[in-house]
């Protein structure tokens, strides 16, 4: 999602300016780590996203954090000597991202961070470690938001490596949310009558602080039944929550089906309605039909602002409060009354975004490909 609007953003002025004022051509490779290596997720974004297959993958599958972040430095290592690229562009906060950002950093590589600059203060988080150490061996720190360039000169970050350019996440979403509106998977999961669409709440749920225990993760699910007897919840479940859910032995606790048809709802014991993942604009739509989000991601936090869509987040804190601050996000944790208190307030009284943040306008990407025209 991050990286689509980019390589539109990079085509765009390899065929017009370039073109027509003989300047300079960006040429690129996009290397898939195989960090997220479930091949049905990643071939739904790829097609939903238009991203042409990947010119390199390393495959290097699932591990501890420092299996996976050492083998990626290893491969990704053998293509910096072979390709020599003049910069190297790593996004977000994954393993993938500070494995690339220090293979290339050693090798006196400039490094190009998007979404630089985030913080949730919280060093439990194995993404903040990741933030951290990939922004202070960067060369261009591209930001999303004013937190996050104070965030980085407070860090010491020279003002002169950062660039707030606004949101590539908001790129994705703004440029397929007409797209999006032909999906079927409203009818596919029984939520329209009578041509109306009936109230859901929508889920995610994959962070290790919530899945990982299977206290916590009972907990949560027995809050998230409380809910659910107001409105029923979807819940498209990442891999390695279901796997979790499953050692655990809680499925009984939710209606898990691998196949979705619009009887499940009206057959299901019970309101949270499990299903596999979706692709980017299956759920992209429903997440712009629903009532209420819950999430633990940071990036549907972004999302739902946008949309003007209720958002609790199911975690302590957020390393993008400006969701909060000017968004639709309230932080939450796994706190059972805060839960359910703040979710039976939103259905009664919904929320207001109180504004759009400042360059969250779909055009990060092309703000990224000038900068870097220009200083490169």
């Amino acid at each position: 999602m991050k990286i689509a609007p980019l390589l539109d953003a990079i085509n765009n002025f390899n065929y017009s300016k370039a073109k027509e004022e003989r300047q300079l051509t960006i040429d690129y490779l996009v290397v898939h780590t195989g960090q997220h290596y479930n091949d049905e997720m990643s071939n739904f974004f790829f097609d939903d996203l238009g991203i042409p297959e990947a010119n390199i993958c390393l495959g290097v599958g699932s591990g501890t954090h420092a299996e996976q972040t050492g083998k990626i430095m290893i491969k990704f290592e053998k293509i910096c000597f072979q390709e020599k690229p003049d910069l190297v562009i790593v996004v977000g906060d994954v393993n993938s991202t500070i494995a690339c950002a220090l293979s290339a950093s050693k090798l006196n590589i400039p490094v190009g961070h998007i979404e630089a600059g985030l913080r949730s203060f919280d060093k439990t988080m194995p993404e903040e470690i990741n933030r951290i150490l990939t922004d202070q061996i960067s060369s261009f720190l591209f930001t999303t938001c004013e937190d996050a360039n104070m965030n980085l000169k407070n860090e010491g970050i020279s003002k002169s490596k950062i660039f707030f350019v606004g949101n590539v996440m908001i790129d994705t979403l703004l440029s397929h949310i007409e797209r999006a509106k032909n999906s079927d998977i409203i009818e596919k999961l029984g939520l329209k009558e009578n041509n109306k669409i009936k109230k859901y709440a929508l889920l995610t749920l994959h962070r290790p602080s919530n899945v990982d225990n299977p206290f916590i993760l009972k907990g949560i699910i027995n809050i998230l039944n409380n809910i659910s007897k107001k409105i029923p919840i979807i819940f498209p479940v990442h891999p390695r929550s279901i796997k979790k859910i499953k050692n655990f032995k809680l499925e009984e606790m939710i209606n898990y089906t691998e196949h979705i048809s619009s009887n499940e709802l009206d057959k299901a014991d019970k309101n949270i309605l499990a299903i596999p993942p979706l692709g980017y604009l299956d759920f992209l739509f429903l997440m712009s039909n629903a009532a209420l989000v819950l999430t633990d991601s940071g990036g549907i936090q972004e999302e739902t602002t946008i949309l003007g869509i209720p958002c609790l987040t199911l975690r302590n804190n957020t390393e993008r409060p400006i969701t909060v601050r000017e968004g639709t996000n309230i932080v939450v944790g796994n706190n059972p009354d805060k839960i359910i208190k703040t979710a039976f307030s939103v259905f009664k009284n919904g929320i207001q975004r109180k504004k759009i943040p400042k360059y969250w306008d779909g055009k990060a990407a092309k703000r990224i490909i000038n900068i870097l025209i220009k200083k490169l």
